[in-house]
Order: structure tokens, then C-alpha cells, then sequence
């Protein structure tokens, strides 16, 4: 059974930037496509960015393409996400998510294909 523990979330400033990492507790995430997800208070969870076990053509909410960037280092079995110009309406919980159905494809549904997810950890986007 796979583990996920998202870290890295925090307070900042508008203009700011974080970078969240997620940590899978297999040696074996290679073979997973994983996804970032956010959920704020009272919104339904939404999808913001996804890649795929080889790492190639990550997908990106509008919202946050050109400011926030997904990447993965499989031989650490971590993915990252970079966010940078963060803004107030970037709040949120973010998740992280590993699919281990489609490996080489990834989408933004939370309701999609995505078996395990982490706790979350907490984005504040204020001044």
C-alpha cells in the first residue's frame, strides 16, 4: 500500500513562491503518473497540474501555466511542484495524488484514475 506525505506548504506573500514536494513510500513510483490538487474552503477539489511516469508533457490548469511548474525524480520516488507568482486565490490545501493505471497518460480529475493520495499540506497566499 502505497503512502504519500505532501511537504513544503507554508505562508507567503503575493509575488511569492513555494515549492511543495510529495514523498511516495514505494521504490517503485516510476511506474506511476501523479497529480496536484487543491482544495479551498468551501470549493470542490480541483486539479492543478499532473506528469506522467516518464516525465514528458506535464499538463497544467490554465490558471497557473507559466507560474507553476510539476517535475518528478523517480530514482528518489519524489515529485515536486514549483509555484512561483503565487496569489491569493492560489490558497488552498494541495494534494498530491499517484494513478496507477495510466502511467504514460495523466488527467486533472480528481475523480479520476488517482488510487493514493497524501494528507495534504497547507498553501496561504497573503499579505
Amino acid at each position: 500500500q502505497m503512502q504519500l506525505v505532501e511537504s513544503g506548504g507554508g505562508l507567503v506573500q503575493p509575488g511569492g513562491s513555494l515549492r511543495l514536494s510529495c514523498a511516495a513510500s514505494v521504490n517503485n513510483l516510476y511506474r506511476y503518473s501523479v497529480g496536484w490538487f487543491r482544495q479551498a474552503p468551501g470549493k470542490e477539489r480541483e486539479g492543478v497540474s499532473c506528469i506522467t511516469s516518464t516525465g514528458y508533457s506535464p499538463t497544467y490548469k490554465d490558471s497557473v501555466k507559466g507560474r507553476f511548474t510539476i517535475s518528478r525524480d523517480n530514482a528518489k520516488n519524489m515529485v515536486y511542484l514549483q509555484m512561483d507568482s503565487l496569489k491569493p486565490e492560489d490558497t488552498a490545501v494541495y494534494y498530491c495524488a499517484a494513478d496507477p493505471f495510466s502511467p504514460l497518460i495523466c488527467g486533472l480529475d480528481p475523480s479520476g484514475s488517482y488510487e493514493y493520495w497524501g494528507q495534504g499540506t497547507q498553501v496561504t497566499v497573503s499579505s
